[in-house]
């Protein structure tokens, strides 16, 4: 199949497929120098990318779940670790929208008398210092559950 008939049924720009066959995510069965054609297995591996991609993996993590072939090797300790993290993001965003929404309908007079508010504070702070005592920023830090709503 050729490059143009891929870009065609899969919707990928042709410079991200000649990226993946240089990453080696996929395979070109062409001469080098010559107009890319692929296998029709070239479809569903690109499936399998795309999937990873939703997913959270790296490209890298693709890659190693990939067989020579192109068959999905899937390693499922690498699925189960990126589930705990999306788990683990997803508890996190909830938490601040409830942090959020609490600050928003507060029926305190200023934000300053709410203990809630103030908790609040002290977390954001505590993550703050943390994320730059460790010298890197991680994005969205974790907002302990002991702030609810109300």
């Amino acid at each position: 199949m050729d490059i143009t008939e891929v870009v065609k049924r899969t919707g990928i720009p042709a410079h991200t497929l000649r990226f993946y066959e240089k990453k080696g995510l996929i395979t070109s069965t062409s001469q080098p120098g010559a107009r890319r054609h692929f296998a029709a297995a070239v479809v569903e591996q690109l499936a399998i990318i795309a999937l990873g991609q939703a997913g959270g993996l790296s490209l890298d993590e693709i890659h190693a779940m990939l067989s020579p072939n192109g068959q999905a090797n899937v390693d499922r300790a690498v699925l189960l670790a990126k589930a705990d993290e999306i788990d683990a993001t997803v508890k996190q965003l909830k938490a601040m929208s409830r942090g959020l929404r609490h600050a928003a309908a507060c029926p305190a007079p200023n934000h300053a008398q709410c203990p809630n508010f103030q908790r609040l504070l002290k977390i954001a702070a505590a993550g703050a210092f943390k994320r730059t005592t460790v010298g890197r920023h991680t994005g969205v830090r974790p907002v302990h559950s002991t702030i609810e709503a109300s």
